[in-house]
């Protein structure tokens, strides 16, 4: 980790805080523990009110003028990844200048509308490719070497390559 005076920042991030959260990760894992708790509720048609227990203000998803839930399942990668890129290389002081990360991904929803298909309703193909211009002395290849490997550490990219099995109930009552 590169080493700075408090206060310092790089990459928007403050990197003596950043070093003493990493500390006390190392000596309790647990700190680094999240249990997102999020609430959809259907406003019409195929848009839904998504809110946190987080925070924050609700998102809309879905409909004629929202993003869908595929499309923001990717929209997530990428924001997770950007987190991900901007913290390991702010540990290895590289100054980023401009950073982007393009997701494409392909998908058929036959299935939720009772057609058969071969493939399931999920993204069958996805790829990602990220730009970053830094500032200063280039990355060595270590450090790049170290920020593609930052990558397999994504949170949702490891639980879309682990594909994490979902608990599903269903309730339905009448009035």
């Amino acid at each position: 980790m590169v080493t700075t005076r408090a206060g310092e920042r790089l990459n928007g991030l403050d990197i003596a805080e950043l070093g003493q959260y990493i500390d006390a990760v190392k000596a309790d894992t647990a700190k680094a523990d999240r249990n997102p708790d999020v609430i959809a509720r259907w406003v019409g048609g195929t848009r839904a009110e998504v809110t946190s227990a987080f925070g924050g203000p609700p998102v809309y998803i879905g409909g004629d003028d929202d993003p869908g839930a595929m499309g923001m399942l990717l929209r997530a990668l990428a924001a997770c990844d950007i987190e991900v890129i901007v913290t390991r290389a702010t540990l290895m002081g590289i100054e980023i200048l401009d950073l982007s990360i393009e997701v494409k991904g392909f998908f058929n929803v036959a299935p939720y509308l009772d057609i058969e298909t071969p493939e399931g309703a999920g993204y069958q193909l996805a790829s990602m490719e990220v730009q970053m211009r830094t500032k200063g002395t280039p990355p060595t290849p270590d450090q790049i070497a170290g920020l593609r490997a930052a990558l397999h550490d994504s949170p949702v990219g490891d639980t879309l390559r682990r594909h994490v099995p979902v608990a599903i109930e269903l309730d339905v009552s009448t009035t």
